[in-house]
């Protein structure tokens, strides 16, 4: 076999392996759907828990990178706290582990007739279940052959004095064989085929157990690269996750390396007690390096999160109106957890929208500079939010989605909007509590016959102080009815809307009154007639979210959830 030859059959194989590793990856996480999800949201309250839950999604999906990418996302989208992320980034590295004792087991021979079964489920089945079986079968059979052909096409190297020179290099220089195993890992984007490589080398004794076992430990900081790359533009809560990937696993390397020698000669004694080949010996030592630095490290999960956020520093402005943190890659991966996280996201424009509220509020009653541009880089975040959900939505729309998922997905794009909407009349009315603070100002300097006492009686009188208190509390109880599904709260705010509406037709009929008795001025009653609609219309808005919480718009949904409404009662809602 020539050099030509050799390369073309070592990268071939590769391809087919990285294929079938991605693809098998793949097909155990469309059998698992949402679980993921759910594991990763559910079973991470404690350390071991988060570490068991990394564990089982590796496992699931053969990538612990794409663990620790999901991880990221996690924690940047609110899912997860830092902490549980590391415990879960923790138990990835174990996870991992699998694939490596899954390449140990020698069934090179049958990958052929594997890879046909899979082949066979794939196309001769509609069933989605059996489906996802075949592309798991089908990856499966593709990771061993890819792994027959690298290693016929590696043969040949023992005979080339260049790469048995190297080879001896990385086993007199440990630290050489851990740059080496990091550069690897860096270049092919996968800790499974480094080690698949390295396993394939040593079985063919062309790299010596003290070679082989710094590269196996480098490849665990190469690795890292791919969290690295998903935080870089994120939160500062999704950096402080990759950073701390990079601690932990940089710190077992050290540790073990500091004990390299006894590492490598307890692997030789279970390599003999307990009969192992070549390549399941080094997933015995993979495995035990991984679960060792888990058992020392997970002690310190408080430490390591203090230390990652002195290395990222904390950026109040930043932490505070971190307003997008929607991952695209799971959209096709995982299209119903990415809807998770979109609802996820609405739920925090809604708070955004909820500060400028407030902040508006707290404008009108003291019209300081603060509070004025609080609500103006408020908006600011909430307009941007807006575009980047329905950004998110519109790509989520190419998906296939299940009936009650599609329309989930259709009241978030509503939703969506009806927030934006708030946050615009918050703007309006912003702008005419400040005409009418300019134009009072005015009024004092030119000594215009009008008493600016009886201007402030008109603008701050209890009725539409009382009016701001209602509608804030119905945009208050709308968002929190939509983030926890809270029925309750959904239809007070629906009641409550009557009471907005009368208090609204009240201050009206009262301000036409004080305009028919020459109090205020024309100029002055457009102003307020415009923050007592912009109001109402919050109020509005308010109540359309709850309206989608209710389910009211989305029959199937209604009868899902167990709600029901007489028609009679439905008709007067909609008119609301």
């Amino acid at each position: 076999m020539d050099i030509q030859e050799m390369l073309f059959q070592f990268f071939g194989g590769l391809g087919i392996f990285l294929f079938g590793l991605k693809y098998m990856g793949d097909g155990l996480q469309r059998s698992a759907g949402d679980n993921l999800r759910d594991i990763l949201n559910t079973f991470t309250s404690t350390p071991l828990r988060a570490i068991l839950a990394g564990i089982v999604v590796t496992a699931l999906i053969q990538s612990s990178s794409g663990t620790t990418v999901l991880a990221v996302g996690l924690v940047s989208a609110g899912f997860m706290t830092l902490k549980q992320a590391i415990g879960v980034i923790m138990g990835a590295n174990v996870g991992t582990t699998v694939t490596a004792f899954i390449i140990g087991i020698d069934i090179g021979a049958y990958a052929l007739p594997i890879l046909a079964v899979g082949a066979l489920l794939l196309f001769f089945f509609k069933k989605p279940s059996i489906n996802s079986m075949g592309q798991i079968i089908f990856g499966f059979g593709a990771l061993f052959y890819g792994l027959e052909l690298m290693g016929s096409g590696m043969a040949p190297l023992e005979n080339l004095p260049q790469f048995r020179d190297l080879m001896m290099q990385l086993s007199d220089n440990p630290f050489l064989g851990v740059f080496a195993g990091t550069g690897l890992t860096l270049v092919l984007q996968s800790s499974s085929a480094t080690i698949g490589i390295l396993q394939e080398l040593y079985a063919h004794g062309s790299i010596a157990l003290e070679g082989a076992l710094p590269v196996l430990f480098g490849n665990n900081i190469g690795t890292t690269i791919t969290a690295i790359l998903a935080a870089i533009g994120t939160s500062v809560a999704a950096k402080r996750t990759a950073a701390s990937h990079v601690i932990f696993n940089l710190v077992g390397t050290v540790l073990v390396m500091l004990v390299l020698h006894p590492f490598t000669e307890m692997i030789i004694y279970l390599g003999g007690l307990l009969n192992l080949n070549p390549e399941m010996q080094l997933a015995f030592a993979h495995g035990l390096f991984n679960i060792a630095n888990v058992l020392i490290q997970m002690w310190f999960i408080n430490q390591i999160a203090d230390v990652v956020c002195k290395i990222v520093p904390n950026d109040e402005s930043e932490l505070s109106y971190e307003n997008s943190h929607l991952d695209q890659t799971l959209i096709q991966s995982s299209p119903a957890m990415a809807l998770n996280q979109a609802k996820n996201e609405v739920g925090q424009m809604g708070q955004f929208v909820l500060e400028e509220f407030h902040e508006m509020f707290s404008y009108y009653r003291k019209q300081d500079e603060k509070s004025k541009e609080n609500t103006m880089k408020l908006e600011e975040i909430v307009n941007q939010t807006d575009i980047q959900i329905t950004e998110y939505l519109m790509l989520l729309s190419n998906v296939e989605l299940p009936l009650q998922n599609t329309s989930e997905h259709v009241m978030m794009m509503e939703i969506t909007k009806y927030l934006e909407r708030i946050g615009d009349h918050c703007e309006s009315i912003l702008k005419n509590v400040r005409e009418a603070a300019q134009a009072a100002k005015k009024n004092k300097k030119s000594k215009k016959n009008l008493d600016n006492t009886e201007r402030e009686k008109v603008f701050y009188d209890p009725d539409l102080v009382a009016l701001f208190k209602l509608v804030q509390k119905n945009v208050e109880d709308a968002v929190s009815a939509y983030k926890t599904d809270s029925f309750s709260l959904a239809g007070t705010v629906i009641q409550r809307e009557k009471e907005v509406n009368k208090l609204e037709y009240e201050i009206r009929e009262k301000y036409i009154e004080r305009l028919n008795n020459g109090v205020g001025i024309p100029s002055d009653g457009i102003l307020f007639v415009d923050i007592v609609s912009n109001l109402e219309r919050i109020s509005d808005h308010s109540v359309k979210i709850a309206k989608h919480t209710l389910g009211i718009r989305y029959p199937h949904q209604q009868q899902q959830k167990g709600l029901f409404i007489k028609a009679e009662e439905t008709a007067t809602l909609e008119t609301v």
